[in-house]
């Protein structure tokens, strides 16, 4: 080729190839084979060696998170490979500003050389790489034109009101006979039902999410993993009980959906351009709705009026003008959830900001259950942030020291890790080289027949299972060891940016945006001592996790002026602005109410069991003579309608008449257990618990038989 400087240089040579829908199915002169074998073919001709080959498939040309062009780079990075050649420039990609990127900056600072066999494109030739860009140019107009014309296809075929989604929606399956046809899921549209109807009383979202935590049903995630989509494990690794906790946030786009009412809707984000994959959502009100399409799980009515019961609940922004700038930044330690900005209406504070904490909105929506508060006063978190931004933008200005101080603080762990890890991956390949010869020396064993084949396959089985798990683990210490490398190179880039924000006075989104990644809030501790401490640890841009914040929650309370108990005269200093009694009073007008409480509850038992119209003589067996039977079912019948018509959630039942009465406990157990279970399956939300009390085993065993036929 003219031009180029020939090298004498050893290449290692990484031949790349990609398809994509965008190319077409009826070409062949570009299919995966076929440029694989004009690569191939082209290398040897080179005299070079092939290090390696990736393959994408199905990846368009636009898109560089593609995963064996990553790959490819990563090798690059560890100098695994110094030459990649493809078989024309739009094989690398169709977008021109990041194929130059590559061509003119990354290749040339990783002494990689690139060559494009068709366009006769070869970094080495500096002449012929002048027309390189205007390639890429070309490249991608084409790509655009393609991205327009599947585009168009998409929505005419939405416009004639034809499903285009991967997976059905939660409710619905795909039409054997018409997949872009939506068809009712029988299994779970009577859950979809169910979300409506408890939105249509007046439920909100968080009672909702708690009614069908309660009914134990599957989420809508979990039944897709379950009807076998891909995608959805991931979700539940580590924690099965994921699988039955609804969020807000399926509810909520079950209940916004016009889908559930019949009709096709798409277009619900906005799309800038082919490059950005920046995809901002429109408001609901702005959707592209297509009407009857398919069958409703709902009626039209009644979406429209969840609709308005929903935008009824909407509260304004910002209330009370608080600025949450620590919006998608501050997390729970704990379960990894955010933690939302709330109001305290405990006392009036002359800024917001004193008005306002933070708590896990895991802990607001499921409670205890699922994990804890995680208080953090917006105050005390905000001049937290403030003092350590300082601190270290102080440091990187004015004290070299201490700037090799936070290097070597940062880095002396992952160093000793790093040495300790590429010790273990020298001795990982070393094993693979020994294994490899092992199974060279096997096969010829077993050729000159000096071993049997069932020794054979015994100790090649066990050769291949210690290789398999050699090279899983050397990817990991591989992937851990690039961890560690970046953030040893993103230290003095991390200082670089720290520096330009010496002397802050004031937080705001853009700043917090700017340096940190995240910020983890863990649990208020009480220490030996009485004192309260709460740590929080802060994850900045380029290097991570340094040190833990220790603060001192800020005693809200101890500012409040001392007042008179209403009860017993004593001055206290009050917790908040609604208090009016002291400790001692509040604590005993507690029990009190407590007291009263319990009592009321055992009047009320005690007047539903006067009233009941069964009575207990009426019970004693006779043969069968006197309706005993009947009389024993409305016993139980009655006995659970007034306990229903009380507000009573918990019942418990003796074995009626079985004793000195002389039921049959047989007959007796038959008569109760499908009788309660009758009333059950009639009023199926009127009592959270229902059991029996039985004093001997023999019975028991009876009623245990009876439920097992049941249930």
């Amino acid at each position: 080729m003219a031009g180029i400087k020939e090298e004498k240089k050893i290449y290692l040579v990484g031949i790349y190839c990609r398809l994509s829908k965008d190319d077409g199915t009826d070409n062949e002169s570009a299919s995966i084979a076929t440029q694989k074998s004009i690569l191939t073919d082209y290398v040897k001709k080179q005299g070079w060696h092939i290090a390696k080959t990736y393959v994408d498939d199905g990846y368009s040309g636009t898109n560089f998170q593609r995963p064996s062009f990553q790959n490819m780079i990563k090798d690059i990075e560890s100098g695994l490979i110094n030459c990649v050649i493809t078989k024309d420039l739009s094989r690398l990609g169709r977008n021109y500003l990041d194929c130059g990127l590559y061509l003119e900056v990354f290749f040339p600072e990783h002494n990689v050389r690139y060559i494009a066999v068709n366009d006769g494109v070869d970094t080495l030739n500096k002449s012929a790489m002048d027309i390189t860009p205007f390639r890429n140019i070309l490249n991608e107009m084409y790509a655009a034109d393609i991205s327009v014309k599947i585009k168009s296809a998409y929505r005419a075929r939405f416009q004639q009101g034809k499903f285009m989604g991967t997976t059905a929606p939660y409710g619905y399956i795909k039409d054997p006979a018409d997949h872009n046809h939506l068809l009712i899921d029988d299994k779970v549209a009577h859950v979809v039902k169910e979300i409506f109807d408890l939105a249509l009383k007046g439920n909100g979202v968080a009672k909702i999410c708690r009614h069908l935590n309660k009914q134990h049903i599957l989420r809508p995630a979990a039944y897709a993993a379950e009807r076998g989509e891909t995608g959805f494990e991931r979700h539940f690794e580590g924690n099965e009980d994921k699988r039955y906790i609804w969020s807000g946030n399926s509810v909520r786009s079950i209940l916004r959906s016009p889908i559930y009412a019949g009709n096709l809707v798409g277009y619900k984000r906005i799309a800038a351009n082919m490059k950005s994959k920046k995809r901002p959502s429109k408001l609901p009100e702005e959707w592209e709705v297509i009407p009857n399409t398919h069958e409703g799980i709902v009626t039209q009515e009644e979406f429209d009026i969840v609709q308005q019961l929903i935008t009824s609940r909407r509260l304004p922004q910002n209330k009370g003008g608080f600025v949450n700038i620590f919006a998608g930044v501050i997390k729970c330690v704990d379960c990894g959830c955010a933690l939302r900005a709330m109001n305290v209406h405990r006392r009036k504070r002359p800024e917001i900001i004193d008005c306002v904490q933070y708590s896990c909105n895991n802990y607001a929506r499921n409670g205890r259950s699922e994990c804890s508060a995680h208080n953090i006063e917006a105050r005390d978190l905000f001049n937290a942030v403030l003092a350590d931004i300082n601190c270290f933008a102080d440091m990187a200005v004015n004290d070299e020291k201490a700037v090799r101080a936070i290097e070597k603080r940062l880095t002396e762990t992952d160093q000793s890790r790093a040495k300790a890890l590429e010790k273990e991956r020298k001795k990982l390949n070393k094993r693979l080289a020994e294994l490899d010869r092992l199974f060279s020396s096997l096969y010829e064993d077993k050729v000159m027949e000096r071993i049997t084949e069932r020794n054979f396959e015994m100790m090649s089985g066990k050769y291949q299972k210690e290789q398999l798990e050699i090279e899983a683990r050397l990817k990991e210490v591989t992937e851990t060891l690039n961890e560690s490398y970046e953030k040893s190179r993103g230290i003095r880039d991390f200082l670089a940016l720290i520096r330009n924000y010496q002397g802050l006075k004031e937080l705001d989104a853009t700043v917090i945006n700017a340096l940190i990644d995240k910020i983890l809030v863990s649990e208020r501790e009480k220490m030996a001592d009485g004192t309260v401490k709460q740590e929080i640890k802060i994850y900045y841009k380029f290097i991570g996790f340094v040190d833990e914040l220790h603060i001192i929650p800020t005693k809200r309370w101890a500012a409040m002026p001392a007042k008179n108990c209403t009860v017993c005269g004593v001055e206290y200093v009050p917790g908040s602005g609604a208090s009016r009694y002291c400790p001692a009073c509040a604590k005993k007008i507690r029990r009190e109410k407590s007291n009263e409480s319990k009592r009321r509850s055992r009047e009320q038992k005690r007047i539903a069991c006067m009233n009941c119209p069964q009575k207990m003589t009426d019970l004693i067996w006779n043969a069968g003579r006197n309706r005993e039977e009947e009389l024993l079912a409305n016993c139980y019948f009655n006995s659970m309608k007034l306990a229903m018509d009380n507000g009573i959630r918990s019942i418990a039942f003796p074995s009626i008449s079985t004793g000195v009465y002389s039921f049959p406990v047989e007959l007796a157990a038959k008569i109760a257990v499908h009788t309660v279970n009758r009333f059950l399956q009639d009023n199926p939300d009127c009592f959270d618990l229902v059991e029996w009390v039985l004093f001997d085993t023999h019975t028991e065993s009876v009623y245990e038989a009876e439920v097992d036929k049941i249930y």
